[in-house]
């Protein structure tokens, strides 16, 4: 007979009730096995919670009949195997079943548990204790190895979708594995999970979709977002990365299959800062989709109706901002990813007084264009202030950059932010932004209508503003022509270009056109990456003005200290200490960032900084400050090396 105590704990893996404590009196092999741990699992989620929401201890008699359990190899159906205790053979779609189990916490469903399983590394004591003989070839293989395979094996892929997709199944199947290669092959796995090749993820999402990951909110749920965070099964969310999909990189409306783009992102938050996994929540609002090739694909996965907005849509990202605040607390982090311009300055403004929040393509990309330039001026020379910079677009990740450097400005030569910013040009689709042009500019615009005649294109801007500094953000490739890089070269010794759109083929150019155009007097990195150039015989390693720099560590620093608001002082802080991580070999090279290969360094570093300024401006809550956050970053670091199980 099974006989159980009342010492249950909540398994907060799977969100169900486990009990600890079960005997067997039978020696048999099927009665043995359940002296582990049994797991109720319901089809909502919350097998282990009574009407009120708290833990409730069941029997087995409660949920099947004991005997039945006991006897279920003894008893066969008509076709032979076990009984059919759950009357599953027995139910149409007009009788339908309660889709209860009953499963022990090893064996079978351990090896298909992401979160624990090893793969070949059980050890013989484990596979003893966890009933896994039988289930695994005789061979043992440390996580080294299986990394070194793994590796072999995406290397042998010639199409980069298709090691996209290996790696989201190793995600699903072997979590601790998935992240220990991407922190050891970061620089080369890094186009992968995230740009270019994610990019390319998202606009055949429908297609290659296999196992959903993250959490879908739509129209559907409009009134019952508050349950549906609740479905999620972990419970301590600390960052959440959220996307509409209406403006995926360069690629435009993209709908629920943004989705790519959130799971990417906390990946990194993961592999390159150190939050862990259990900790991050990819979230895809999907209001609809304005793509008329989505709308038609069978595959599509989300919703077939034109995109809401207006009260529609800002009532239902109410409710969600309002719904996570409820459900995780005042310190979660809230970062939008690719909403369009029209959105996401408004939610930032909306929510930035009320809510943890940061906008990655506002504020993380004018954080790390800002710490290139930092570290650019020890190769330019001069101050910011005595810089001039010239933008190609004008949108979030525009604006964001230029209204960064002119606080940045500010805060050296205590100017009014007006004037640093008349520094500052930039250049949309009509042409030089100008102050006759100022009523009919949006908004985050008009800050930068300066006194000057009107300017058609970007050729002649050069010419007339004589930048020093040019940076493209205008998701628009192959922009900066032959003709502008020749003038930029013409009045600078050392031009600086930034080609920051995404994907690479939305490159305002390539890093070989920059070098050679130049005469290999360029200052290059773009947003994707670009291959070592060779030119006069001289190689030039092109940096990469990746978000990636900046977000997983600022994320943590804002998580270790307890923030509850984000400052703009804190993304100056920031970028000062990405920028102080570029060592002389790096300006050597031509690089204005480091290497990725430091990036976890470089990560404990940003976060320590971020958070003591989070202490200086009484926004921390984790109380007292810690003596030395450098080693407190690092110490509250994710690790996926194996665990050994009892």
């Amino acid at each position: 007979m099974i006989s159980l105590n009342r010492s249950a704990f909540l398994n907060t893996n799977n969100n169900s009730l486990g009990f600890s404590g079960i005997s067997s009196s039978s020696s048999s092999p099927s009665q043995r096995k359940a002296s582990g741990v049994v797991v109720l699992c319901c089809g909502n989620g919350r097998g282990g919670l009574d009407g009120k929401g708290k833990v409730r201890a069941f029997t087995l008699k409660e949920t099947m009949d004991e005997a039945a359990i006991l006897e279920m190899d003894s008893k066969s159906t008509v076709g032979g195997g076990v009984q059919d205790v759950y009357g599953e053979d027995r139910a149409t779609q007009d009788q339908p079943v309660t889709p209860w189990a009953v499963t022990v916490a090893c064996g079978y469903s351990l090896l298909r548990d992401p979160h624990h399983n090893k793969g070949l590394a059980f050890t013989e004591k484990e596979r003893d204790a966890h009933y896994l003989r039988g289930l695994l070839p005789p061979a043992c293989a440390s996580q080294e190895l299986q990394e070194r395979k793994i590796m072999h094996n995406l290397r042998q892929y010639q199409v980069p979708l298709h090691r996209y997709m290996a790696l989201m199944d190793l995600q699903e199947r072997n979590q601790r594995l998935f992240y220990k290669l991407l922190m050891d092959n970061v620089e080369e796995l890094l186009p992968i999970v995230y740009t270019p090749t994610v990019g390319e993820a998202c606009q055949k999402y429908g297609s290659i979709f296999s196992r959903p990951q993250g959490l879908y909110i739509s129209l559907k749920e409009k009134g019952k977002v508050l349950e549906v965070l609740k479905n999620w099964p972990e419970k301590r969310i600390q960052v959440i990365v959220v996307t509409d999909g209406e403006r995926i990189l360069g690629l435009g409306d993209l709908g629920c299959q943004g989705m790519g783009i959130p799971v990417g992102k906390l990946a990194l938050y993961t592999a390159l800062g150190g939050v862990r996994p259990s900790a991050c929540l990819p979230v895809t609002i999907d209001v609809g989709t304005n793509n008329e090739k989505l709308l038609n694909d069978e595959f599509y996965i989300g919703l077939r109706q034109r995109r809401a907005k207006g009260q529609e849509y800002a009532e239902l990202l109410q409710e969600f901002m309002t719904a996570v605040k409820q459900n995780y607390g005042e310190k979660v982090l809230i970062q939008f990813e690719d909403f369009a311009n029209h959105n996401a300055f408004d939610l930032l403004s909306k929510y930035r007084s009320s809510h943890l929040v940061f906008n990655d393509d506002i504020q993380g990309t004018a954080s790390v264009v800002l710490a290139g330039l930092v570290a650019a001026l020890k190769l330019l020379g001069g101050t910011l202030a005595e810089h001039t910079f010239l933008f190609l677009g004008a949108g979030e990740a525009g604006t964001g950059i230029a209204e960064l450097i002119a606080l940045e400005m500010s805060k050296q030569t205590k100017a009014p932010l007006e004037e640093t910013r008349k520094k500052i040009w930039l250049v949309d689709s009509k042409g030089l932004i100008v102050s006759s042009r100022k009523e009919s500019l949006q908004h985050f615009k008009q800050p930068w209508a300066h006194e000057h005649e009107p300017v058609n294109n970007l050729l002649d801007a050069v010419k007339a503003i004589k930048p020093t500094v040019l940076i493209g953000s205008s998701g628009v490739g192959r922009t900066f022509t032959k003709e502008v890089v020749e003038a930029m070269a013409s009045f600078n010794e050392k031009p600086l270009i930034l080609a920051l759109s995404n994907p690479t083929s939305q490159s305002e150019c390539t890093a070989e056109e920059a070098y050679t155009w130049s005469k290999g007097r360029t200052i290059f990195a773009s947003g994707s990456p670009f291959d070592p150039v060779e030119y006069n015989g001289k190689t030039f390693v092109p940096g990469q003005a990746n978000n990636a720099y900046i977000f997983p560590g600022f994320g943590l620093g804002l998580v270790i200290s307890g923030a509850i608001r984000v400052h703009d002082d804190m993304l100056l802080t920031a970028s000062e200490a990405l920028a102080a991580q570029v060592t002389q070999e790096n300006f050597d090279k031509g690089l204005i960032y480091p290497p990725f290969s430091n990036i976890r360094k470089i990560s404990a570093h940003i976060a320590a900084k971020v958070a003591a300024k989070a202490y200086e401006l009484g926004l921390a809550t984790h109380l007292p400050q810690p003596e030395d956050l450098v080693k407190y970053a690092e110490s509250c670091m994710y690790s996926p090396a194996y665990r050994n199980y009892r």
